[in-house]
Parts: C-alpha cells; sequence; structure tokens
C-alpha cells in the first residue's frame, strides 16, 4: 500500500510542477495590449500573425497577373470598433494581410 501511495504523490508532484510555470496574463497587459491590436509585419509567417491575431474572419483567394505571378492569400480581420480614433490594429479599421506562401507580403484596409 506505500509503493502505491508514494507512486501517487510522484505522479501527482510531477503533474502539479509542470502546470506551475503557467501563469494568467496580467490584467493590466491585457489592458495595455489588448489581442489584436500587436502590430504585424511583412515578412512574418501565417503562425506568427495568427498568434498575434488570432484567425482571420475571412480567408479568401486573389489574382492579379499585372501586380504579381501567382495567387496571394488574403486573410480579412474585420474591425471591431470603428470609433476608436486611433489605429488600434484590426480592431478599429478592417485589415486585410496578403500573403505569398506562408509569409505576409502586404498589409491593406478594406471593408
Amino acid at each position: 500500500m506505500n509503493a502505491k501511495r508514494l507512486i501517487f504523490v510522484a505522479f501527482a508532484s510531477v503533474i502539479l510542477s509542470g502546470c506551475a510555470g503557467i501563469e494568467p496574463p496580467n490584467p493590466d497587459d491585457v489592458v495595455r495590449h489588448p489581442f489584436g491590436t500587436e502590430a504585424v509585419k511583412v515578412g512574418m509567417t501565417k503562425n506568427e500573425v495568427e498568434s498575434l491575431w488570432g484567425k482571420p474572419d475571412e480567408i479568401s483567394i486573389v489574382e492579379d497577373k499585372e501586380k504579381w505571378k501567382g495567387p496571394r492569400e488574403v486573410w480579412t480581420y474585420r474591425a471591431q470598433a470603428s470609433a476608436i480614433p486611433v489605429d488600434a490594429g484590426y480592431l478599429s479599421r478592417t485589415k486585410k494581410l496578403y500573403f505569398d506562401g506562408d509569409n505576409l507580403t502586404n498589409i491593406g484596409e478594406g471593408q
């Protein structure tokens, strides 16, 4: 019986210590940097953009042979609060992000 108890305590300690490093975000940090306001930059990968702004509201494919060789993937993030007077990422203005392959190549504004 003691061996089972010792194994249980050891197992519980390992599980609980693994969670010790996870901390919830500080409320002040969330107010200063709300989700969707961190700047995305040309050259970022799709994963990097998604980690900052989350999943896009819409994904589409566009082709314009006069501007670029092949099709581009366009991610659209719709404005959440258009009354915000400053550019706060896609929260204040609808953003269209253009990807060639896995990399962000252009950032535009749209409806």
